[in-house]
Formats: structure tokens, sequence, C-alpha cells
């Protein structure tokens, strides 16, 4: 297959609004050891992006200064020695960057085939949610089976795919969200209880719903006040994990409750992780989460598309946190 010297892709222009995101040309990246060059169809948008794109995320050495961390598409070149892809295979990917443009090379051990039953935009939308939620609910959290877990941001990527995973793994679910419809969509994905936050303090309802015992696990990407108010809701021996910030990193808290209830705080951010380390979270994906689209009993909810030229309108519907699901640039349109 003949890639082009040349591609196109959207450039950050200096740190600021969705409009210093604009359409720009610049060479195909060279594949390196243990990569595959993928030809783009599709690319996910997450808060990372946005982040980015602010001057408040910046990528991790080596990394492209494209914006992206997750695409879908066709393998159009493998570097030598790569006998796991071969050109012409349907691939979705989790990438440091780079994954706003035409062509985007992916280490091998961050690469998984579309899962079945999945669409090539819908599957753009899997690799960065589903990295994040395995490894921060399973592995770090330790959710296990017949616990309570409070999911805040429900209605996000991150929110739905936390929702789906922590029912079909026998957990209770308790989820936040903006609105009635939001509220609605997470029921709909396994949710037992859906807290409308801008009408009702979390808080006094997870206590209620628990009967005044807690949760045992808490995935959270606010911060700010909320980590306060998340200690309150943490069961004796809870874990609250920490995956973002959209309010204030820096807060003033009480740890007091943590040390006589033995809470444990943890949290992670993804990109910055080795190869190896997103490698081995990829095998677990494959091993435990592939065969439920398989039985079709994920969704990925795709909430709008946006051709590449408008990656300045996505992250401007994604400020407005009016979406459910996922946002995606569809290279088609």
């Amino acid at each position: 297959m003949q890639v082009p010297k040349v591609m196109n892709h959207i450039s950050i222009r200096e740190p600021g609004d969705p409009d210093v995101l604009v359409s720009d040309t610049g060479q195909v990246p060279e594949i390196r050891d243990r990569e595959v060059l993928i030809k783009v169809a599709a690319a996910g948008i997450n808060r990372p992006d946005v982040m980015q794109r602010q001057g408040n995320y910046n990528p991790p050495p080596g990394a492209s200064q494209i914006p992206g961390l997750e695409v879908a598409g066709e393998v159009v070149a493998v570097a030598s020695g790569v006998t796991e892809y071969k050109v012409g295979d349907r691939v979705c990917a989790l990438v440091s960057g780079g994954g706003y443009a035409e062509y985007c090379n992916a280490p091998v051990p961050q690469v998984l085939p579309i899962p079945v039953g999945l669409s090539i935009v819908e599957a753009a939308g899997v690799p960065e949610n589903y990295f994040t939620v395995w490894t921060n609910v399973f592995e770090r959290g330790g959710l296990q089976s017949g616990e309570t877990i409070l999911i805040h941001g429900g209605s996000s990527g991150i929110g739905t795919t936390a929702i789906q995973l922590a029912h079909l793994h026998g957990a209770n679910v308790i989820t936040t969200a903006g609105n009635a419809e939001k509220c609605r969509a997470c029921l709909d994905l396994g949710a037992k209880h859906a807290i409308n936050y801008r009408e009702q303090d979390f808080v006094d309802q997870v206590r209620e719903i628990t009967s005044g015992k807690g949760v045992e696990l808490i995935l959270d990407m606010v911060g700010g006040d909320y980590i306060q108010k998340n200690i309150s809701c943490l069961a004796l021996e809870g874990r609250l994990v920490q995956i973002a910030f959209l309010k204030p990193s820096v807060n003033e808290i009480n740890l007091a409750p943590m040390m006589i209830n033995r809470l444990t705080i943890t949290g992670s951010t993804l990109r910055p992780r080795t190869v190896q380390q997103k490698g081995a979270i990829a095998d677990e994906l494959r091993k435990n989460v592939w065969p439920l689209f398989m039985e079709d009993k994920l969704k990925v909810l795709v909430h709008k598309t946006f051709p590449l030229s408008k990656a300045n309108e996505a992250h401007r519907l994604m400020e407005e946190s009016t979406h459910i699901g996922k946002i995606i640039l569809d290279l088609s349109i």
C-alpha cells in the first residue's frame, strides 16, 4: 500500500480557546521499532486534549505535539519484525499523541483489533476510556463483585465505560450527572442510582442509599471540593481513585477521617506510562473486556461526530459538557 509523505493534521497554534486548533499539513510519521502506522479513520476527543490545547498538559518526552490519544483505522505499514499485525488489519490504538491526523504511528503493545460488533467510529472511542477505567477501577481500585462504587461524571466517556464494566463485574453502581437526561442514560447503562448533582447533595444521597455505610470505591475526575465530599462518602477501608481535575488540584482537606476509617486515596494518569505498562493493560482488556463486546454486552455511546477540520467545534462541545458519551473526529466526512 502506497503511503504518502505528507498528511493533513490539526495543530495547536498557541495555548488558548478551541479556535487555536487549526488545519495544517506535515510529514507522515516514520514508524520506529515495534510500531505500526495507521491510516486514521476516526479519532476520539478526550479531556486531556482540551487541557493540552489550553497549555495545561504537555505531551510526554518524545510524543507527537499533534493532539489526540486514541485512533481507529487500518494498518498501512509495520516495522521490521512485527508479526502481531499486518497491512490491512483494522485496529484501534492508544497513543501518546498524534491522533488528530490522517496517519498516526502506534506501539504494537498498545494496538488492539477493533472489537467485534463495533463500527470504526465507535472503536475510536474505546482505547483511552477502557485503558483508563480498567487500570483505575480494577487494578488500582480493586473493585470486587458485590461492592458499591460511586462514579462521578457518569455521562462522560469515562463514566459510561466505568458504569458498564462495574455493573458487569457485579458491583452496585451509584453515579452523578448534571441533568435528568444524563441520569436516565446512566441508569440505562446499568447504574442502580443516578444523582443529579445540580439538584441534590451527592453526599447526603450516598449516605441514604447505603444506609449510612458509604461506598467501597469512588472514581473521581472532578477534584477540588469533591475530595473532602468523597472522603465523607467512603465506607470503612474505602478507596478513592483520582484520575483528573476539572476543579483545582490544590485544595485544603481534613485527613482525620482517612486515618479513622483507614481510607486509601490514590490516583494515576495514563499518558506518561511506559509502553510496557500500557501493553500490560491492553493484554487485560483483550482477555477480559473484548469478549464482552463479542457478546454484545458493552455499548460505545457516540454523541456526535465532526470532520477533522472541525476539531475546534468538537472541543467547544466538550467544554460545554452537554454531551453523553463520546465525541469523535470522523475522517470520512
